[in-house]
């Protein structure tokens, strides 16, 4: 099963795992589970690093590659296509971010996890963390 981790989600896989519900994590450490982890996220964690809204133990390039690989995510690029798809999402989350991994869920055929309940809105499938 591949899924969307969304940002807050995949840095509590790796610095909180016990936020995540215990069926969440069991999910997550089956061998048929493929974590996807958006370039979205990864350009939201550089810019909240920036910003000093994060706080990382390593650069932001270090710790998001040396984790893809600890938790065995695979890295999801954004397209034009994924870009473009924000402009027919309705107006029901403000977050920039969120809305491109909503986008990538519809064009993918994939579902999000997500701690997010706003998430929920729009006709994707989300499963809770």
């Amino acid at each position: 099963m591949k899924l969307i981790v969304d940002t807050q989600c995949w840095l509590w896989m790796n610095a909180a795992p016990d936020r995540l519900r215990p069926s969440t994590r069991a999910l997550l450490e089956r061998a048929t589970t493929q974590p996807l982890l958006s370039a979205a996220s990864a350009w939201e964690i550089a810019i909240k690093t920036a910003l000093g809204k994060l706080q990382l133990p390593d650069s932001p390039s270090e710790y998001v590659r040396e984790r893809l690989r600890r938790t065995r995510t695979v890295p999801l690029p954004i397209t034009h296509e994924h870009a473009l798809g924000v402009a027919d999402l309705p107006p029901l989350h403000r977050d920039p971010f969120d809305r491109l991994l909503v986008s990538q869920a519809l064009i993918e055929g994939l579902p999000i996890l997500t701690a997010d309940s706003q998430l929920t809105a729009y006709d994707i499938d989300t499963i809770d963390a």
